[in-house]
């Protein structure tokens, strides 16, 4: 709506209702692209898809799989333009993203924008169509092993990671019963030491990140600069969701997600502890009336002139979501200089392939489709329901149809279709390339940008376990949360529209994320993530002078191949895979087994539902 609109709104009540039909109505299709010159709005068509909120429009999700969908993305061309910046800066609280055990943290510049401690309070979302469950399974579908670089059948995996182990690698197990994965050049890939709970990475890029989980679903990871999380599980209706505390170059703040059995393994959705109201996902999700300017103050930052090369803002902004396309890519930059630093890596880029307007466009879509999906969402936290994993998670991207388009959100060594291993940083744009097998534990991404070196090149194809696709979403959503946030708290000021007055209404908070116990101390949380990191110095030499000792008994044996739990399955079927359950529950023709890690319900003798 536009501001002449609102106007004759404020005079004549009596166009209330036509305004309102006008909301439902705007014309959300419109072209996303920045202009050279201020032009008017497209006039409104007289109907618009379901998947646009201009309203904040309808659509409800539940459990059987994605039930809202969202704007395809397209392709448009923009011509870089060097975007002038402001001379303000302002400081910046870290946004994460869980790792391949969903426990990355990641995408947490230094100097962006300010966000609360709790978490992001700015929500996005709007409504969208809903497609039918392309697998067919009561949105879980549950995986026979690990997939190789085509997403298809068991390979050797690396060690407690579930992804492919690249060409050259080996897999030592050492006498203590930890595994060791080897680079072609000897180093030290990583180890998985089952008797500590512990993982360890080092990635190409010269980062290492230290994961411990316990048998409860907490866990503690510590990436080097001494920043990572601490998570800490809860109950929400019944079902299981945590807490992670962030600490990250002295700022500290909380996140909340789900924990989601897909595919044969867990994930960990995303989900924003507060929710805006219709009309200011509406105002997001639709194009400005009048293109403007923006002066982002970047130019003061050591981020900007490095990555000088690989990213270029756009000089002018027609749409909110090509300002937070800016925002995500800014903010991920300012995270990979930082890791960069405290890898003491390489100093500078080498051949980079840049953020080209047409792939920054297709991230602009990727935004609105999230936009809508947080819309939806806001209508179910209204109601104080549970989120619906099915909706929020990877699944709707695997299983929808549409293009995809993701930005890293963390380091990430990943194996191409040829088998040889390269790596993905943060900023780093990567497209989802087509369905995947529905068992496939793993998905094809094609990389359109990267910033050179040892990353993967520009136009190759790469294996990405869903648990880290599941961080790249993650990312995005934590970022464009932090954006909304920003949007509302800076509109009117430096360029930006002014929103509309119902737009202006503060967000609300979940009761998701209300229901949660007390978060720890920031002090507790930075000092252990410490004492992880010690403890993982000792076990990294213990296990180096084990498996230098020679191999344990089960050395050069296949890995075991995972368990699998299907729908249709019979009591039979599951205690031989699994052995004995801790618990069971009779309810006549309904039984749920309860295992460590696991709650397996049968209807009529048969796999109904795993959680």
């Amino acid at each position: 709506m536009n501001i002449r609109g609102v106007r004759i709104w404020s005079s004549g009540k009596h166009l209330a209702g036509f305004l309102a039909l006008l909301l439902l109505t705007y014309p959300a299709l419109c072209a996303d692209k920045p202009k050279s010159a201020p032009a008017k709005a497209p006039a409104p068509k007289s109907s618009a898809p379901a998947s646009k909120p201009a309203g904040g429009g309808g659509g409800a999700t539940h459990s059987s799989g994605p039930t809202t969908a969202s704007h395809g993305p397209t392709t448009a061309s923009h011509g870089p333009t060097t975007a002038s910046h402001g001379p303000t800066t302002a400081s910046h609280s870290p946004t994460t993203a869980s790792h391949s055990t969903s426990a990355n943290t990641a995408g947490h510049p230094a100097a962006v924008a300010t966000h609360p401690s709790t978490g992001a309070a700015g929500k996005t979302g709007a409504a969208s169509t809903a497609p039918s469950n392309a697998n067919g399974t009561s949105g879980k579908t549950f995986g026979k092993g690990a997939s190789g670089p085509q997403g298809k059948g068991p390979v050797a995996t690396n060690a407690g990671r579930g992804t492919p182990v690249a060409k050259g690698q080996t897999v030592v197990q050492t006498k203590s019963g930890a595994s060791v994965t080897k680079r072609p050049d000897g180093k030290v890939a990583a180890f998985h030491d089952p008797k500590r709970g512990m993982e360890v990475h080092h990635s190409l890029s010269g980062n290492r990140q230290v994961v411990v989980e316990r048998s409860d679903h907490s866990r503690i990871v510590a990436d080097r600069g001494g920043h990572g999380y601490v998570q800490r599980p809860y109950m929400y209706h019944g079902h299981e969701y945590a807490r992670r505390s962030y600490y990250y170059n002295g700022g500290y703040y909380n996140n909340y997600y789900g924990r989601y059995y897909y595919r044969g393994l867990w994930v960990n959705p995303y989900y924003p502890s507060y929710y805006y109201g219709p009309a200011y996902y509406g105002w997001v999700y639709n194009p400005w009336a009048t293109p403007i300017s923006y002066g982002w103050g970047w130019n003061v930052n050591p981020w900007y002139g490095y990555y000088g090369s690989y990213f270029t803002p756009y000089p002018v902004y027609a749409s909110p979501s090509l300002w937070l396309t800016d925002y995500i890519i800014a903010n991920s930059l300012a995270s990979a200089y930082q890791a960069r630093a405290n890898a003491q890596a390489e100093a500078a880029l080498n051949n980079p392939a840049p953020l080209t307007p047409e792939v920054k466009q297709l991230i602009a879509d990727e935004v609105r489709q999230q936009v809508a999906l947080e819309n939806v969402e806001s209508k179910t936290a209204g109601q104080s329901a549970e989120p619906d994993p099915a909706s929020s998670s990877i699944q709707r991207a695997l299983t929808d149809g549409k293009p995809h388009v993701f930005v890293a959100g963390h380091d990430l060594d990943v194996v191409d279709a040829g088998g040889s291993e390269c790596a993905i940083s943060e900023g780093d744009a990567l497209q989802l390339a087509g369905r995947t097998a529905p068992d496939a534990q793993a998905a094809n991404l094609s990389v359109l940008a990267s910033k050179g070196g040892k990353e993967c090149p520009k136009g190759d194809t790469v294996s990405v376990a869903l648990t880290d696709l599941q961080d790249m979403q993650n990312h995005m959503r934590e970022t464009i949360d932090q954006g909304m946030q920003e949007l509302q708290k800076k509109q009117g000021q430096g360029g930006l529209p002014a929103v509309p007055a119902a737009a202006k209404a503060a967000p609300v908070e979940s009761a998701m994320a209300s229901s949660a116990p007390p978060p720890p101390p920031e002090s507790e949380v930075a000092a252990q993530i410490k004492e992880q990191s010690k403890e993982a110095d000792k076990a990294e030499k213990e296990v180096a002078a084990d498996a230098g000792s020679g191999p344990g008994p089960n050395a050069g044996a296949p890995a075991a191949e995972p368990v699998s739990i299907e729908i249709g399955q019979t009591i039979d079927q599951v205690t031989t895979a699994m052995g004995t359950p801790t618990r069971i529950v009779n309810l006549g023709p309904k039984k749920i087994y309860v295992y460590k890690d696991m709650k397996i319900t049968f209807k009529d003798g048969k796999v109904s539902d795993v959680q």
